[in-house]
């Protein structure tokens, strides 16, 4: 008898058997697989008494619990920091506006059916979250991936996630400590930036360095444990400070995906993501008790509708304010109506902590379901939503709305005064190296002198630590007080205005008396002096500090190492040719914009000039570079030629877009159904005396050209087999082998 196979391993078998038939059905239906994978968990779950069902669920919520850090890594390495800086106010506008009317939503919602606190609170955070896959496949299947609004919509969901994070910090906090206080909550959040900062400063600081001192160790085997080994120190370091695991792996991820590896990283742990992603979700269904779902019919029907209302009209009006026109406004509301992943996430958060009711989970699933569903016809509605409304609306509120989207153009927020330039940077600058400094001090006196006071004595500790603390803080502060003095905003800001210099000074002498209180107490933490002496030694330390030419040069060696880093991603992406120009968010008409277009690999137009196929007066649209593997062809002339797989960046308006990306699909060849009759075969064929190849040489016999056909060996009299001279006349019996389809062989043989 076989040794009996473990419950986990079952469990597993079972789950991913089930998955594996659904993903393929799903497949075949053109649904979202999240779907699948829900309806696999119900399958496969204790609430399905028809089929085979898991045995151990703690197993199970194990795996999924990993699965979690799997999707929040992955989510990580495709998001960007930089880029929501670079996207401009619309986006952060909108984004925030949506998630403050859907928690408002989702809260009144709950309070209708009278739930409590916690479950209203984790309610309007699921609403909040629009689904990522599910929008990015419905604009695939419907073809708009080039219209100008999806962009906006994809901004806003990347902003979505990121403040998803947050909110998962923020409904912990709350969770944990059953508190509602306002002091609390901002205690937590300075907190949450004060980790954030310090984690993606190191992290971005550290880990590039490490991985170009070993990148040649780093093959992809030792590349994949690397990263997860990264991802998963950093889910333990902030379960360790208070945050979810989900946090650390998303902040991992965020901190690799600054790096050129990101793409390789993000490419090796697909496999891992997918899979652990995969059972998360299964997870997720196995909680769905129909039972249940029977039960809150009418809260499913009006959560649903709660969310194709809601964002229909509070999405639509949170784009407006984001200074978009009506039209895109209510393409971009209606088509963020539908929950997926981070509600599920959000959801498993609330069980995990024990603070949500059991029907919850079950009914989150089901408006989830439900509005998937929902979501291409949601899209195709607003169009003529849109006419609706267009046509009622009185002439007074078009002009008003029409001015205020005018007046809000995106291109309007790159210019900022001199004064809000400056204060912006040096509000981050002095809040990125204070919290250094905060965090250098911390290690220090919780990590260093305790240690050192087991094995030394308690004075001796007290002086070398103080020391080794104000070493190590010295960077930090000299950076702290100088930096931005010599810009050129400030200089500016100098010689523009008399009235500038004392806010300017007051600048300069904030952030001085900012150095001197973190010394003060670093002093004062391990040596009792009076307070005439303390203030002292710190006016001298930190005088000290700002005259050290060496630490001087430190400092900004260390800044440049930084800035390299940071931007190492962007470097390569440039030197590839692969970056986005910047002119393409500063096009001067609102309805022109630039896409990325691929030609198909079948493509009629493979080999033609761009002269020959003349797509500018065709379609309206011009082609300003041809990306060609790791080249990129900046505007390119009417002699240039397109390839299959050539990658062009393209300009023009929604319609024009629209037209030329039709045309280009459609201009392909079918694909050859008879592969049979160009299976290629080798043959050998004998010269004889009335053959018409006897007395030519290969050159002469037209073998190629004619007959599609090579000669490969060459066999003469009682010589071996070998290769061919094309100037050897062919004898009679000479033995010639030949490659080619089998038709155009036949046809040879019937010269011979």
């Amino acid at each position: 008898m076989g040794e009996a196979v473990p419950a986990l391993i079952s469990d597993l078998a079972l789950i991913l058997t089930v998955a594996g038939i659904t993903t393929i059905l799903f497949k075949r239906l053109k649904q979202p697989l999240v779907l699948g994978y829900v309806l696999a968990g119900f399958l496969a779950g204790p609430n399905m008494p028809y089929t085979p069902s898991v045995q151990d669920m703690s197993d199970i919520q194990m795996w999924s619990d990993i699965g979690v850090i799997f999707l929040l890594f992955g989510l990580g390495l495709e998001f960007s920091f930089k880029k929501i800086l670079k996207m401009g106010t619309a986006p952060i506008i909108a984004a925030c506006s949506i998630i403050f009317f859907m928690i408002s939503l989702g809260t009144l919602a709950g309070r209708f059916f009278e739930w409590s606190k916690m479950d209203c609170l984790f309610l309007g955070g699921m609403l909040a979250m629009s689904s990522t896959t599910i929008i990015y496949k419905a604009f695939d299947d419907l073809g708009l991936r080039q219209q100008r609004f999806t962009g906006l919509v994809l901004s806003v969901l990347i902003l979505e996630d990121i403040l998803a994070i947050l909110l998962m910090v923020v409904l912990s906090t709350l969770a944990v400590s059953s508190n509602f206080e306002g002091s609390e909550l901002v205690l937590s959040m300075l907190k949450l930036v004060f980790f954030l900062v310090l984690w993606f400063v190191v992290g971005i600081y550290l880990i590039p360095v490490f991985f170009r001192k070993n990148r040649s160790q780093m093959s992809d085997e030792t590349m994949l444990v690397v990263a997860l080994g990264l991802c998963f120190f950093l889910v333990v370091l902030a379960s360790y400070a208070g945050f979810s695991s989900a946090f650390g792996a998303f902040m991992m991820g965020s901190i690799l995906a600054e790096t050129i590896e990101a793409e390789r990283i993000e490419r090796l742990i697909t496999p891992v993501k997918d899979l652990f992603g995969a059972i998360f979700f299964v997870s997720v269904g196995m909680l769905v008790d129909p039972s249940i779902l029977i039960e809150y019919w009418l809260p499913i029907l009006v959560i649903t509708l709660t969310i194709l209302f809601g964002q229909a009209i509070f999405g639509s009006i949170s784009f407006i304010f984001s200074g978009q026109t009506l039209k895109v406004a209510m393409q971009c509301g209606f088509s963020m109506a539908q929950i997926g992943e981070f509600a599920f996430i959000i959801a498993s958060l609330g069980v995990s902590l024990g603070v949500t009711s059991s029907h919850l989970y079950p009914i989150v699933v089901a408006v989830s379901v439900i509005t998937t569903f929902l979501t291409p016809y949601m899209i195709r509605l607003s169009e003529p939503a849109y006419k609706l409304i267009d046509r009622r609306l009185p002439v007074r509120i078009k002009l008003l709305l029409e001015k205020y989207a005018t007046g809000n153009d995106v291109s309007s927020y790159s210019h900022s005064s001199v004064w809000h330039s400056f204060l912006m940077s040096l509000l981050r600058n002095t809040g990125v190296y204070l919290i250094l400094s905060i965090a250098v001090v911390l290690i220090m006196e919780h990590g260093l002198y305790p240690f050192l006071s087991k094995v030394f004595p308690a004075s001796i500790v007290s002086y070398v630590t103080c020391l080794l603390s104000l070493l190590l803080v010295s960077p930090f502060l000299r950076l702290l007080v100088v930096k931005k003095n010599n810009s050129a905003e400030f200089i500016q800001l100098w010689h523009s205005s008399r009235m500038n210099r004392l806010p300017l000074v007051f600048t300069v002498v904030f952030r001085f008396l900012l150095a001197m209180v973190v010394v003060s107490y670093i002093i004062t933490y391990y040596i009792n002096l009076s307070t005439g002496l303390l203030l002292l030694l710190a006016f001298l330390a930190i005088g000290a500090i700002l005259a050290s030419k060496k630490l001087k040069a430190g400092t900004q060696e260390m800044e440049k190492t930084f800035n390299e880093n940071l931007r190492s991603r962007d470097i390569r992406a440039e030197y590839q040719g692969i970056k986005q120009p910047k002119f393409a968010g500063r096009l001067l008409s609102r309805d022109l914009h630039l896409t990325e277009v691929r030609i198909p690999e079948d493509s009629k137009w493979g080999g033609q000039t761009l002269q020959t196929l003349d797509l500018g007066k065709k379609y309206g649209i011009h082609i300003s570079s041809i990306q060609r593997g790791s080249r990129r062809f900046n505007i390119p002339q009417g002699t240039d030629v397109i390839y299959p797989g050539d990658k062009l960046q393209v300009i023009g308006t929604d319609e024009q877009l629209k037209d030329f990306v039709t045309h280009m699909n459609g201009q392909v060849y079918e694909p050859d159904m008879n592969i049979e009759e160009h299976e290629m075969k080798l043959r050998q064929l004998v010269v004889t005396e009335d053959s018409y190849l006897c007395g030519k040489t290969l050159r002469e016999s037209g073998l190629r050209n004619k007959y599609h056909c090579m000669v490969v060996g060459l066999e003469q009299g009682e010589e071996a087999l070998r290769a061919p001279d094309v100037d050897t006349p062919l004898k009679d019996g000479d033995v010639i082998w030949v490659v080619g389809e089998v038709d155009n062989i036949k046809k040879i043989s019937l010269q011979l």
